[in-house]
């Protein structure tokens, strides 16, 4: 058995037993006194609850993907407990690094239990999902093209390639001989909503009919176009059940925001400190001959062209919407969602103090594991 799996069922030991059996000094309420009948085991009095050892082979079960044998479990608990007595016997719980930790890991929990229970207390609904999606998603309607294109550096280029076209040459060989975008193959571009192309593309397309080519070169900032629109339909938004689980982070995060600007209005905010910092410059840059137009991100952003982006990216409404949301509530959900891992970092801080212990601790159990655990 590698001995980060040792370190993680070691961690996951802090978290359970300390949980189950130190209260922090006066920072938090007693906790209940467990039963001889509902422990696992007692050291030298004080007994290590059932609900401890499920709680560690479930952490560990998901942390490492096996199933440890109860006895080594149970061994971990009672090693856990009698390093927990020796810290408590020296007093290392009443030093100031001890509880300046166990403050920040206190107030970390507070936030994220103060999210879990407005979310628990105002869940997303199915209604409110599909008002979104009717509002955002599904009255959008839009059209797709499908078209073919070749492109060049000059404009006198494009031009000789346009006469050859009214001559009766074929598109699609020029395309393959004179295109600098060899990643469409014979000019092809597929389906495509205008948001996926640039502006001046877009148009252009949007202009022509289906069969026809431009009689003028398109100039973008990949160089001079010839496109033949080959094909055009109406686009249709992506059905509610296929965005559904996408919508609902986004009114849930809505929701958090509404709640925290609430608390802010309520609350006597003042910023103590100077904010001197200016936000970084972010300088265009340009974009290279060689890049696809389909493949560069969308100018238009209109409704129609939102959603014909949805049905060829799979609810890439939904996305965007969901990109709106705050920058603050993101990291409050992510906290929210991380906390077990958050615990388990407080976790291995405090086990800093006695890395020794462990060591031996988890020597002992490679040595006393099955060989089909190793």
């Amino acid at each position: 058995m590698k001995k980060n799996i040792i370190s993680l069922l070691i961690a996951g030991a802090v978290v359970v037993t300390a949980c189950e059996q130190s209260t922090p000094p006066a920072t938090t309420a007693a906790m209940p006194t467990v039963d001889k009948a509902d422990a696992i085991a007692s050291v030298n009095g004080q007994y290590i609850s059932k609900a401890s050892l499920t709680e560690l082979e479930k952490e560990v079960s998901e942390r490492t993907g096996q199933n440890f044998p109860k006895e080594k479990l149970i061994d971990e608990l009672v090693q856990r407990e009698l390093l927990i007595q020796d810290a408590k016997q020296k007093q290392l719980d009443k030093t100031p690094e001890f509880m300046a930790r166990i403050e920040t890991l206190k107030n970390s929990l507070l936030s994220q239990t103060s999210l879990q229970n407005f979310i628990k207390a105002n869940p997303v609904t199915d209604e409110e999902i599909k008002a979104e999606y009717d509002s955002k998603v599904g009255a959008e309607k839009g059209q797709e093209y499908k078209a073919r294109h070749i492109l060049v550096k000059t404009e006198d280029e494009a031009k000789k390639l346009i006469a050859q076209l009214d001559k009766g040459a074929k598109f699609e060989e020029l395309a393959t001989k004179h295109s600098t975008d060899t990643s469409a193959q014979g000019g092809d571009l597929g389906w495509f909503s205008p948001s996926q192309m640039v502006a001046p593309f877009s148009e252009a397309v949007a202009a022509l009919e289906n069969g026809k080519y431009s009689k003028t070169p398109i100039q973008t900032q990949f160089g001079w176009h010839i496109i033949l629109r080959e094909d055009s339909r109406a686009s249709t938004p992506p059905p509610f059940e296929a965005v559904k689980e996408q919508i609902s982070p986004y009114l849930q995060r809505k929701k958090i925001q509404t709640m925290l600007d609430g608390l802010r209005k309520q609350a006597q905010v003042e910023v103590l400190v100077p904010l001197t910092e200016e936000p970084a410059k972010v300088e265009a840059t340009p974009a290279t001959d060689s890049e696809m137009p389909a493949k560069e991100g969308a100018e238009t952003g209109s409704a129609e062209d939102a959603a014909a982006n949805i049905k060829e990216k799979a609810t890439e409404a939904a996305k965007s919407v969901e990109n709106g949301a705050s920058e603050a509530v993101k990291t409050m959900t992510e906290t929210t969602e991380k906390a077990a891992e958050k615990t388990e970092e407080a976790a291995k801080e405090m086990a800093d103090k006695v890395e020794k212990a462990v060591d031996k601790t988890g020597e002992a159990m490679k040595e006393a594991m099955p060989a089909d655990h190793k």
